[in-house]
């Protein structure tokens, strides 16, 4: 008997530790632009610097975070994101979806009070109807690159899981410009990157979960399914653990080496076993808020080579869909380990009425850093991967992901 009682605490305890979030896939922005004939426009209105020029009189002199290209790159990733999940605010609770985004650190969601067109078509925060909600006043801009976000900043209650974070800095966007935010099926963005990384001042959320001791271990971990019927959920974000079911192996962990993003160092890339790119290694951002592998742009050009893509006239890198059986792996080498990915896990595929398109999963981006330019692991290295993000540690983690075998 107190065996069993024993064995029932340990239960209890140990399914307590772990709070797991589903999340959801659906269709990306770019996806849906792309079904509806609007790709080639939005992309050509959407240039960082052209967007620049039309909407920076629309935001206050002075405005705080809005500095040319410090996030430039966060909009693009955006446009492919797929990864959504839910959480509340306020009293009584007021639901949002939301990406979970290692690349980024704030959380933020539509007001009320939005006059952009985006918000007339997401849930939006009623600051009013919250007996929980705290005003704080000052105003705040995130600059996306092709998507400049302006509001005010507040605290209230927040919910993620079974989770509670009492008095959490948010911000409530007033204003969405351009088409992007109006596709997006989430509502906002909840950043888990560094607190470095925040544009608005406070805590983010996994740092206030740490400190009010809401989570177990100051760790949390991601897995998302690949493609098929059957997954369900379609991904997962664990909050204060990991789940020994959903990957196999030991966890190969990597020391942080700069607390902004999940910065890690990569030791090279290589193609069908010949060292390609970052031969003297090179740094890396491990991203739950793209799901595109990235890189500096020569490197990018010179891979999209190797695998057989061509341009298109809007940037965007196409494969025909009958040669990936033939197509080279690419290896990415992290602290030693290969973590090697097949045509079939780096090619995305997406129907075109009954056409299938086959695009190469590789974007060329430049992002400086004092260690030199960064790559960025999106969610097409993530599925195959599991990963872990240690707080406690300052390390991130990859171990292959348990994937159920498709009929």
């Amino acid at each position: 008997m107190e065996l069993l009682l024993v064995f029932l605490l340990l239960w209890t305890w140990t399914s307590s530790a772990v709070v797991r979030i589903p999340l959801r896939r659906m269709s990306s922005i770019r996806t849906q632009l792309r079904a509806d004939g609007l790709l080639e426009e939005f992309l050509k209105d959407h240039r960082p610097d052209m967007f620049n020029r039309r909407y920076a009189q629309c935001f206050p002199p002075g405005t705080p975070s809005l500095r040319l290209g410090r996030s430039s790159e966060k909009i693009y990733n955006f446009m492919d994101a797929q990864y959504y999940g839910e959480i509340s605010l306020g009293t009584p609770e007021q639901n949002f979806s939301v990406i979970f985004d290692t690349g980024s650190a704030d959380l933020w969601v539509p007001s009320s009070y939005c006059v952009s067109q985006a918000c007339a078509l997401h849930r939006r925060f009623r600051a009013f109807e919250s007996t929980s909600f705290r005003h704080d006043g000052r105003m705040f801009g995130i600059h996306y690159g092709s998507g400049h976000l302006l509001g005010v900043m507040a605290r209230d209650t927040l919910k993620v899981g079974g989770l509670t974070a009492q008095s959490q800095e948010f911000g409530e966007s007033v204003y969405e410009p351009g088409a992007a935010f109006v596709t997006a099926r989430f509502d906002g963005v909840l950043g888990m990157g560094y607190p470095s990384l925040a544009e608005i001042l406070g805590n983010p959320v996994f740092d206030n979960m740490m400190a009010q001791r809401t989570v177990e271990e100051p760790i949390f971990s991601f897995y998302l399914s690949r493609r098929t019927r059957s997954s369900n959920p379609e991904g997962e974000l664990l909050l204060g653990g990991t789940d020994e079911a959903l990957f196999s192996g030991p966890i190969n962990w990597l020391p942080v080496t700069a607390k902004g993003y999940w910065q890690i160092k990569m030791d090279s890339v290589a193609v069908q076993g010949v060292s390609s790119f970052c031969p003297n290694g090179c740094q890396a951002i491990v991203d739950t808020g793209t799901s595109l592998i990235a890189g500096p742009t020569n490197d990018i050009l010179a891979l999209q080579q190797l695998i057989g893509a061509s341009p298109t006239n809007i940037g965007e890198f196409i494969i025909d869909c009958v040669r990936l059986s033939s197509l080279p792996h690419v290896t990415f080498v992290l602290g030693g380990t290969e973590y090697t990915l097949t045509s079939e896990h780096y090619v995305r595929k997406e129907m075109l009425g009954d056409r299938e398109l086959c695009f190469s999963g590789f974007q060329a981006v430049e992002i400086v850093s004092p260690e030199g330019p960064l790559w960025i692991l999106g969610d097409v290295f993530l599925t195959e991967y599991y990963s872990v993000f240690d707080r406690g540690q300052d390390r991130v983690g990859f171990a292959p992901a348990n994937h159920p075998t498709e009929h």
